[in-house]
């Protein structure tokens, strides 16, 4: 028996049961979403592949696509763990934070005036 083909079927067990059999995420995702993790308790009852996509996002906000690298799973199925991460409140999109103040006028206008003066003749 050649080792691809029994690979091949064990991944596809492996995404089968990642997503509980579903082909879509809940939440509708672009592969450069940016989510980061929550400030959550205990991972002990996540599975590993789950675990590792949290553990990965509490560096700091990372696109969906670079989840799946580092975990190892094809796109479509982190695209489904990430949004079920998002249901039971491990990850939040990171499009969601706000900053906690906007740039007063008055900075936005320095910045604007400085960028007239630069010399654009070099």
């Amino acid at each position: 028996m050649s080792p691809g083909p029994h690979r091949r079927e064990s991944d596809l067990v492996r995404s089968y049961v990642l997503t509980r059999g579903r082909a879509r995420a809940q939440h509708q995702m672009e592969p450069a979403a940016l989510v980061r993790a929550a400030a959550h308790g205990t991972m002990s009852e996540l599975d590993p592949d789950r675990r590792r996509i949290v553990q990965v996002a509490q560096g700091g906000a990372l696109a969906v696509a670079e989840l799946a690298a580092h975990a190892g799973l094809p796109l479509t199925v982190t695209l489904v763990v990430v949004s079920d991460l998002i249901d039971e409140g491990y990850l939040v999109p990171a499009s969601a934070e706000r900053p906690s103040a906007a740039p007063s006028p008055d900075l936005l206008q320095e910045v604007l005036n400085g960028l007239r003066r630069l010399d654009t003749s070099a």
